[in-house]
């Protein structure tokens, strides 16, 4: 039994050196082929790709003075919904909503306040939404009326411009 022993573990000693040899020389064949390519000549560089440059304009720099603003009444968000006046005198295209309310009490609360300020507010009802709206203001322009929205906004921080279908 010791002599199965004692050849077993020779021939795993066997087997592990020859392993590391033949790991050695596999390493040793690798290196050897990198060192080759180094010497080798170096291959002509390939030109870079020349990509298009876009042609930027210079900056031209002018005091604030000259600067214009352009009105963007395209951009301004106009509701658009069906309704029926209730209490005024008649809207225009394009009329500021600063209220809404599913009580007309309540409407008609913020209509005197608006009256008393000087506004000529007026009701209208969604009957889709059961709801009186409250316009401050109408006018036959969407640019007009984004004016006075913006006017009124600081007051009126919910208003909105509304456009009948």
């Amino acid at each position: 039994m010791k002599k199965n022993m004692f050849l077993c573990a020779g021939l795993c000693a066997v087997l592990a050196f020859a392993s590391c040899k033949s790991s050695e020389s596999a390493y040793k064949k690798a290196y050897e082929k990198a060192q080759a390519k180094q010497e080798q000549p170096a291959e002509q560089p390939v030109a870079p790709v020349q990509e298009e440059v876009p042609v930027v304009a210079p900056l031209v720099e002018r005091p604030v003075t000259e600067t214009t603003v352009v009105d963007n009444t395209d951009n301004v968000a106009v509701r658009s919904e069906n309704f029926t006046l209730v209490d005024g005198s008649g809207l225009n295209n394009f009329s500021v909503v600063v209220g809404s309310y599913g009580v007309k009490a309540n409407a008609e609360g913020l209509q005197s306040q608006l009256k008393a300020a000087g506004h000529n507010a007026q009701i209208v009802f969604n009957s889709d939404r059961n709801l009186y709206r409250v316009v401050a203001a109408t006018f036959a322009t969407k640019g007009e009326a984004a004016q006075s929205r913006d006017q009124l906004i600081g007051q009126y921080p919910g208003a909105w411009l509304l456009y009948k279908k």
